[in-house]
């Protein structure tokens, strides 16, 4: 195929419910969506979520690299997507969501070409996984109401903003266990608002929780301490902040440890090929993923669960971006069914615009 015209949209779009972490607050999103079309006349969605906060690109800036980079990528020949990683990695060095938003719809077209959903293309290994849903830092009241929305919609796994307040944090997690029983997976999510000290009385605090992840409790230059760790809390320790790229991932496997376990998310590491190969070289070193987002348009959902079923390192799902938005340029991409994202049955990453 040759690309033939690139399109960018920018779509300002508000939160069912504003949500905080431990550093900041969102109420609402500034996204970007792409259509990228070949000579014949087909098309391949994606998107990008730029976010400063998380991966240091601003809205503007994302907007202006894909402008950019229309003239270049027009007249390109390509079999594959890898085909131009070479050109991606010049066109948007600092730009990972620009980047993941041309390499997501580069791979939505080449899977419409074949006829196929893209994660049969890369040989699927999972059907059908619980995906979380998150509850942002808030009051114990909020939290237990929250989670019996979630579980009442079908959720049947819960994710917990922390680290903002470390015994308020320890308040609402045991209240809300208490509340949900055992059955149901609980993780939490500090977005680097621990101190070691804090970690380890948190740690100590919560062993009889049953908290399968505790993403991310220090700073990226303090996660080092963590080492100290005893290695069943290690273990359960992932990797946000720390891991972008495909360049951070040696470092986060070099030992001794400070992660158990690496949480991808494509607007960090800029799309579905870099996602691939941290995705790789994870499984090869025996390091469980889990799939994050920011929030996000339904082509990114997509895009990264389709990446996610393609992986035998994948055990956990944090795909639940598209549900915090009041209103979504596209439509379709998966099928939540029981709590579960299902692929569907359609060419490339199955989803679609919402204006038809």
């Amino acid at each position: 195929m040759t690309l033939a015209a690139l399109e960018i949209e920018r779509h300002d779009v508000p939160l069912r419910r504003p949500y905080a972490v431990a550093t900041y607050t969102t109420a609402a999103v500034a996204m970007v969506r792409v259509r990228l079309l070949d000579d014949r006349g087909e098309q391949g969605l994606g998107a990008a979520t730029p976010e400063p906060e998380v991966n240091g690109e601003t809205i503007d800036a994302c907007i202006a690299a894909l402008r950019g980079a229309a003239d270049t990528l027009r007249g390109q020949a390509l079999a594959t997507p890898a085909d131009l990683t070479l050109v991606l990695d010049a066109l948007f060095p600092h730009t990972p969501g620009a980047r993941a938003a041309i390499d997501i719809a580069l791979h939505d077209l080449w899977a419409r070409l074949q006829g196929r959903p893209l994660v049969e293309l890369f040989g699927r290994v999972h059907d059908a996984l619980p995906t979380s849903i998150t509850i942002g830092v808030t009051d114990v009241a909020t939290t237990l109401a929250e989670a019996e929305e979630h579980l009442a919609r079908g959720f049947r796994m819960l994710k917990v903003k922390i680290g903002a307040d470390l015994e308020l944090d320890l308040e609402r997690l045991h209240r809300l266990r208490e509340t949900i029983g055992p059955r149901v997976p609980l993780l939490v999510d500090a977005n680097i608002g621990y101190t070691l000290p804090q970690l380890r009385q948190f740690l100590d605090a919560t062993r009889g929780l049953d908290l399968q992840v505790i993403e991310q409790p220090l700073p990226p230059a303090a996660s080092t301490g963590q080492r100290e760790l005893p290695p069943a809390d290690i273990t359960r320790l992932l990797a946000d902040e720390s891991l972008h790229g495909v360049a951070d991932v040696e470092r986060l496997l070099a030992a001794p440890r400070a992660f158990g376990a690496f949480n991808i998310k494509l607007m960090k590491c800029g799309g579905i090929g870099p996602a691939r190969a941290i995705a790789s070289r994870a499984s090869t070193a025996g390091v469980p993923l889990m799939w994050g987002c920011m929030d996000e348009s339904a082509i990114g959902i997509a895009a990264a669960l389709h990446t996610a079923y393609a992986s035998p390192a994948t055990r956990w799902l944090d795909l639940d971006g598209s549900f915090d938005l009041a209103r979504d340029f596209t439509t379709g991409g998966f099928a939540l069914v029981d709590g579960c994202l299902h692929t569907l049955d359609r060419p490339g990453l199955g989803a679609w615009s919402a204006t038809g």
